[in-house]
């Protein structure tokens, strides 16, 4: 029996299907609780989550936790501040590998792999031993509590990750490409917009998605080199809304929501593009 039929006597069993459905049900299920357990949490008072309805339906629908995280916990300038440096950090970080990326695959010159092992050893040193040298340097450069604080060290991080996923694009371009663009009247510059952008596209949405999760969630770095209320980002307002003795709870379960949700909607809308980069770059491999 050939591995079609196989298949096909599989794909044709409803027993099989049966189970197979009820498995993917019981996987979606487990995936989305988290997602449900958090929405109700940021609706409930303190007296229903420690006890008396911690996984039910809230019986009051306190919608009010939300707006005492927005306007009391100052969640909205919080979000806003995320967004300015994870936008700045994506346009940042996919710049500067692009123009490396090009520098070291598409220009002859002697140094180019050595400068491509220099930059992957980022992929190597993990932010935890870093926190102290970075923080020197931003104290001497007088660039703490600023939004370029978060943004520079941000696209630094992630610049190693985007190289070599936009080494795995650019290598596989023709190079008869850049030839005749020569031949047209393209300089260097002319070569890299005219050409090389277009065709990089695919890369884009996994080189960004990839940053966005390195900045939006980020913690550490913004918890230490950030000490005003100013350009705060999202996790370390979170943190700010729990009290040294009473917390209550709600106010800061919606502010989880609105830190969580806008990553679960990028995914949903890049999603595709972010399958198909994936599946392009297996198949040039």
């Amino acid at each position: 029996m050939t591995m079609e039929e196989r298949y096909t006597l599989k794909k044709s069993n409803p027993a099989l299907q049966v189970l197979i459905y009820i498995f993917l049900g019981i996987w979606a299920l487990v995936n989305l609780f988290p997602l449900y357990f958090m929405f109700t949490f940021s609706l409930k008072s303190n007296d229903e989550i420690f006890g008396k309805n911690i996984v039910g339906l809230p019986h009051d629908w306190l919608w009010s936790n939300y707006s005492a995280a927005m306007y009391t916990g100052n969640m909205g300038l919080y979000f806003l501040n995320s967004v300015l440096v994870t936008f700045a950090t994506i346009v940042l970080c996919l710049a500067s590998a692009l123009m490396a990326t090009y520098a070291i695959t598409r220009i002859k010159w002697r140094f180019s792999k050595l400068t491509n092992a220099f930059f992957m050893l980022g992929l190597t040193i993990p932010l935890q031993a870093s926190i102290v040298p970075v923080y020197v340097v931003l104290s001497k450069l007088h660039w703490l509590n600023r939004y370029t604080t978060l943004i520079v060290p941000y696209a630094a991080f992630s610049l190693a990750m985007a190289i070599l996923i936009c080494s795995g694009f650019m290598v596989e371009i023709p190079y008869d490409l850049d030839e005749a663009a020569r031949i047209d009247g393209c300089g260097l510059w002319g070569t890299f917009f005219r050409i090389i952008i277009p065709l990089m596209k695919p890369a884009y949405a996994t080189v960004g998605i990839y940053t966005f999760l390195q900045c939006w969630n980020e913690f550490m770095f913004a918890n230490v080199f950030i000490s005003d209320s100013v350009h705060r980002t999202l996790p370390v307002g979170i943190k700010a809304l729990s009290g040294q003795h009473t917390t209550d709870w709600g106010p800061i379960g919606a502010a989880l929501v609105i830190a969580t949700f806008p990553t679960l909607l990028v995914y949903i809308f890049l999603s595709k593009r972010i399958q198909e980069s994936f599946i392009a770059g297996a198949v040039k491999g």
